[in-house]
């Protein structure tokens, strides 16, 4: 069963190979945006600075942007198929279908992350200091911060899998879809850094499953939630993954048993 998932994995993952113009288009917006957001943030703390270091803020902005394609990015096939019906053919595969779409979005974030990361990462860190990414507080820092990084691009699939069996019951996508990603964009960070908000909001806005695709890992990479609090953020990420998978595969689960395919 393993090896049918894997198949899957492998076979989005050459697919996004192929869409090398994205990336360079990608790559050119993020940094762009990235500037802009830096610019702003500086012309803010030039007029009022903040108890939070500015390094720290453009730093937050840079692996925002080079994480961007985590947070948004969505399988366009799948909600095809299922406006089509198309999906009735998956069902005749011998696996479970959530994990075969499951496995899908994870290549598909997960490459399209890594070749917009790399070189957004290597041009912030070029940058002078209070314009770019700084290094990470500590080794360890670094090696919780990737741990939380993948449990982060977990969390965000399980989210993205709930959106598509929603789509099976709506049978349109953008209206869910664009809640999602209103909701992701700014409880994760994007738009402003969490940081930034007042201390009694950050205390419920972490907590919720959006701060842990991004927020945590970029907190923890900075030495923000210190290493002693590193099992914390990390259990909290898990524990929003099993409750998100959980309630994916339900939904799936009860879809497949009422989905009725029209067509001839």
């Amino acid at each position: 069963m393993m090896k049918a998932y894997l198949s899957a994995f492998r076979m989005r993952w050459k697919m996004e190979l192929q869409y090398r113009g994205a990336v360079v288009g990608g790559f050119v917006c993020q940094v762009f945006f990235g500037l802009i957001l830096v610019s702003l943030y500086r012309a803010l703390y030039a007029g009022k600075p903040q108890s939070l270091p500015i390094e720290s803020v453009t730093t937050y902005v840079w692996l925002q942007q080079a994480f961007f394609r985590m947070i948004l990015s969505s399988d366009p096939d799948l909600a095809n198929r299922i406006r089509t019906g198309d999906i009735a053919y998956d069902l005749c595969r011998p696996l479970q279908l959530y994990g075969y779409y499951y496995a899908r979005i994870l290549a598909q974030k997960l490459l399209g992350s890594l070749l917009r990361a790399a070189p957004m990462l290597v041009f912030a860190a070029c940058l002078p200091r209070g314009w770019g990414l700084v290094l990470p507080a500590s080794l360890p820092a670094l090696a919780v911060a990737l741990l939380g990084l993948v449990l982060g691009l977990l969390c965000v699939c399980t989210l993205e899998n709930i959106t598509v069996g929603i789509t099976m019951r709506t049978l349109d996508p953008r209206g869910v879809q664009a809640m999602l990603n209103l909701l992701m964009t700014t409880l994760s960070g994007n738009i402003l850094p969490l940081t930034l908000f007042p201390d009694s909001w950050q205390k419920a806005i972490t907590l919720l499953p959006y701060a842990q695709l991004l927020d945590a890992p970029i907190r923890l990479y900075s030495g923000q939630y210190a290493l002693a609090q590193a099992p914390r953020a990390l259990l909290v990420q898990a524990v929003w993954t099993v409750i998100l998978l959980g309630l994916g595969l339900l939904l799936w689960q009860k879809n497949q048993k009422r989905l009725i395919v029209q067509g001839g």
